[in-house]
């Protein structure tokens, strides 16, 4: 496992290509935000924390709304006009998908961060 949120986003592309309703991925803090960014924007349902001892995993609802997912490697930093550009180059078109960042208001969507004015590094995508 080299990349937990890319191992999580394969998993759930993976359940949802075959036609499953949910699965069980790793936890994280990370991992979490994202997935809470996902589930706001309805491309999940929701998930919940299931303690093992380890470290605990999430079993997350699917509802069948994901085409592709997956992580921005490197993790690049942007600037709030940057964000149309990465837009273009990640998401199949205008308004469908998100972009998640890392901000120093906390991890959200490009959406948000347009709103707030504000950049930071690019985590993943979905749409």
């Amino acid at each position: 496992m080299q990349d937990a949120l890319a191992d999580v986003l394969t998993t759930i592309r993976n359940a949802e290509k075959i036609g499953r309703k949910e699965c069980i991925t790793n936890a994280g803090k990370m991992i979490k935000s994202v997935l809470k960014i996902m589930h706001e924007n309805k491309y999940i349902g929701p998930f919940e924390l299931i303690d093992n001892g380890k470290g605990g995993k999430f079993k997350i609802e699917l509802k069948g709304k994901i085409v592709h997912s997956g992580v921005i490697k490197p993790r690049l930093s942007v600037r709030v006009d940057e964000l149309e550009k990465y837009e273009k180059r990640f998401l199949p078109a205008e308004n469908i998908g998100l972009l998640i960042l890392s901000t120093s208001k906390g991890v959200m969507d490009h959406k948000k961060a347009k709103e707030l004015h504000i950049g930071g590094k690019l985590i993943s995508y979905v749409y």
